[in-house]
């Protein structure tokens, strides 16, 4: 990896499928608040009024068109391979930002990370963090994803607590700055993820050749998230719960993690079992097929696993960076603490636990 060029350029890109109701709400701050990028909207095969209404009222504003919905990861490989850049931004459609958005996240950049998000906050309310992403994301040891700001259901306050510059696991797709030499070298986001945690693939990726991903505490967007998939909704459920699987085989390199996979996927069981005792169904099902599609896929990704392995090992001879970085990874379980031991905010947590932040590296 290269060092950024003092004034980097940079691509605000907004995937759109069938969303001229949030284009219309959300691009005006984008474009008005982003003097220091080009914005550019990647239209994901959409049949409503999109790009007729791009091209009436944003002319200025590119748009890339692709003739089908790839999905989120495949939308954002295709768009981006269409556009130059040194950062690029993935940023949802149902992003606002504010005045000064850009320059905080691209000076912690400049000062060793690969990838950074602002501080997310709910659009529809305010003074909460967000779900997607709030102050930055972590792991625990089971593979379960949490916030700083965030756990399950629990949303803090804004009140200023997340205002600084930390290394986290990993960073929100809602609003992902990532370097373009660093995108490239990782081939993208795995489209096999079609949708959901696939940013959080990539920043393991990432991390795993020994770069750092961040959480800008000075930079703040508001996301209203939900837009694509509701809470709940079978789809949903399935993806999260297979792309899991998918994340933790293909990216989990330590001695243990057969007992890893395993565990997790025990734990999956029980989620499937209170989602069928609570009356839902569907969701008991979408767990089931999960796990089968995840079978289906194991010889597949079992060859990513060993790529991505190979790819380690060549960059470990080959450049400055130690692999395996593991900051943000927490060593105990989150289901306990919040569960069992009622922790129920980032600072409650056994902080003594969190795997350290890595020095920084040219």
């Amino acid at each position: 990896m290269t060092n950024l060029p003092p004034t980097p350029t940079v691509a605000v890109a907004i995937l759109n499928w069938n969303g001229v109701h949030h284009l219309e709400t959300y691009l005006p701050s984008v474009v008005a608040h982003s003097p220091e990028a080009e914005v550019v909207v990647i239209d994901n095969g959409s049949t409503d009024q999109s790009v007729a209404w791009l091209e009436a009222n944003y002319p200025t504003v590119r748009v890339v068109q692709l003739e089908e919905n790839l999905g989120f990861a495949g939308g954002y490989n295709a768009g981006l391979a269409q556009i130059e850049a040194d950062i690029y931004v993935l940023l949802n459609s149902d992003v606002r930002v504010t005045p000064g958005w850009i320059p905080p996240v691209l000076s912690m950049m400049a000062s060793g990370y690969a990838a950074c998000a602002p501080k997310l906050r709910n659009d529809s309310d305010p003074d909460l963090l967000e779900y997607a992403g709030a102050a930055g994301g972590y792991m625990d040891r089971d593979g379960f994803m949490f916030c700083a700001g965030r756990i399950f259901e629990v949303f803090e306050t804004d009140a200023g607590q997340y205002d600084t510059d930390r290394e986290v696991f990993w960073a929100s797709g809602a609003a992902l700055f990532v370097r373009a030499d660093a995108w490239h070298a990782v081939g993208g986001l795995d489209v096999d993820f079609f949708a959901h945690m696939e940013e959080i693939d990539l920043c393991w990726r990432l991390k795993n050749r020994g770069h750092r991903v961040g959480a800008c505490g000075h930079s703040t967007v508001f996301h209203l998230g939900g837009g694509t998939l509701q809470k709940l909704n079978p789809f949903k459920t399935y993806l999260n719960f297979r792309n899991n699987l998918f994340l933790l085989f293909k990216n989990h390199h330590r001695a243990w993690w057969p007992g890893l996979l395993l565990r997790r996927m025990l734990l999956d069981g029980i989620a499937a079992l209170k989602f069928l005792t609570e009356g839902n169904a569907d969701l008991f099902r979408a767990v089931f097929r999960a796990h089968m599609a995840f079978y289906r896929a194991f010889f597949p990704t079992w060859a990513k696993r060993r790529s991505e392995q190979r790819a380690i090992s060549a960059g470990l001879h080959a450049g400055p960076l130690q692999p395996h970085n593991y900051a943000g990874w927490y060593r105990r379980s989150i289901l306990w603490d919040y569960f069992a031991k009622r922790r129920v905010t980032f600072d409650e947590l056994r902080q003594g636990a969190m795997q350290p932040p890595t020095a920084p590296r040219s």
